[in-house]
């Protein structure tokens, strides 16, 4: 199966030594999976981004249901700012990509409690293996020196995008203060390709942290 980016994303999050996704890292994940739809869309040049805010461009819709749906929701003739099409759809973006990744056989859902009274879905991997592999090429952006225009756009957003959101499985706290330095490199770099998206996926997660909101089943 070849992974789309909102796929990767969905199990970047994923805590391996714990077996599970963890809170902490789960919120704002559906503006995550949106704004890895738009980067996509952005790579095949559906979408339009100068000036910092973007419309739809003419052509196929993506193959991908989900990518598709992102897509359909951008508009057609005047630009509009980002943070509608990350924050406003976010709590129904988990969803979709958890299914095409349990129709895949890379994620096992089952149904349980959380303290034994509220109904929630407990999600873990089939191949944590490949989920560890994952998330060190995420570092190795950085921790391998590379310079930031030679990284391909999807993992230059994973390690970009992981970093607003704060995905400690990927980057601890101390990771972000020794890397400081690079990781604004990367950023400045995602920001040339895909104006203004980085920023609307930072705003929507620190809007939903703050009303203890950003993620969903």
């Amino acid at each position: 199966m070849t992974q789309t980016l909102p796929q990767r994303l969905y199990l970047l999050c994923y805590t391996v030594d714990k077996g599970k996704f963890q809170l902490d890292n789960l919120q704002g994940r559906g503006q995550l999976l949106r704004a890895g739809a738009l980067t996509e869309l952005a790579r095949d040049g559906l979408l339009d981004a100068k000036g910092g805010k973007v419309v739809r461009m003419p052509g196929k819709a993506p193959d991908n249901p989900f990518n598709a749906a992102v897509w359909n929701d951008l508009p057609d003739s005047k630009p509009k700012g980002w943070l509608q099409f990350i924050h406003n759809k976010a709590h129904t973006a988990e969803t979709p990509v958890r299914d095409q990744l349990s129709a895949a056989g890379e994620v096992a859902v089952s149904r349980g409690r959380v303290m034994g009274l509220i109904p929630a879905d407990r999600v873990t991997v089939a191949h944590p293996e490949e989920v560890l592999a994952l998330q060190e090429r995420v570092r190795d952006t950085v921790l391998k020196g590379f310079a930031p225009v030679t990284i391909p756009l999807e993992e230059l957003a994973m390690a970009v995008f992981a970093v607003e959101l704060e995905v400690t499985c990927v980057w601890s706290r101390a990771d972000l203060r020794t890397h400081k330095q690079a990781l604004k490199a990367l950023a400045a770099q995602f920001d040339a390709i895909v104006p203004g998206l980085r920023k609307a996926l930072r705003d929507s997660y620190l809007a939903s942290r703050a009303v203890g909101g950003g993620w969903s089943a």
